[in-house]
Formats: structure tokens, C-alpha cells, sequence
């Protein structure tokens, strides 16, 4: 099971929450004015990477917050979490 520390619950059970997908996606600036293919890419292509992934969060069964966290994609282990609106904090 994975613990996963909300920054403002304190640490939870994972069942207490609901994984939100890639963190820092920008939305379109102009939604109207992208094709099918680049609004098809916003919507569905995210990163998959091995390693140190930024994630979204939301803590469903405490505060219903969404949050960050940087999760390491191969071992699970969550290296930092923050709130969301703040800046991707440097993992070593």
C-alpha cells in the first residue's frame, strides 16, 4: 500500500485518494482555434516516463484538494509533494 502525504492532511492511505494524471499541463490558450489532431493531442498524449514523474492528486476522502506529487515511476516511491499553483519542486 502506498502512503502518500497530503500537505494538508498529513499522510493517508492511498484508498483516501484519486490519481489526476499528468501534473503542469497547460491548457490552450484559444481552445476554438485548435485542429482535431492538436486538441486530440491536449486531451490524450501525456508523458510516460520511468523515472521521476510529476502527478496530480486529489485527496478524496479528507479535504477533496487536488495537490502535486513526484512519484518515481519504477519504484513507486513519492519524493516530494506540493501544493497545486506552486513550482515543481528539484528532486534530487
Amino acid at each position: 500500500m502506498l502512503l502518500i502525504a497530503c500537505p494538508w492532511c498529513g499522510p493517508r492511505d492511498e484508498a483516501e485518494f484519486h490519481y489526476g494524471g499528468q501534473a503542469h499541463v497547460a491548457h490552450p490558450e484559444d481552445p476554438a482555434a485548435l485542429s482535431d489532431e492538436e486538441w486530440a493531442r491536449y486531451l490524450f498524449f501525456r508523458d510516460n516516463p520511468k523515472g521521476l514523474f510529476a502527478e496530480r492528486w486529489s485527496h478524496a476522502a479528507g479535504c477533496r484538494r487536488w495537490f502535486n506529487a513526484v512519484r518515481d515511476t519504477a519504484t513507486n516511491e513519492i519524493h516530494a509533494v506540493y501544493r497545486a499553483g506552486e513550482a515543481r519542486p528539484v528532486v534530487p
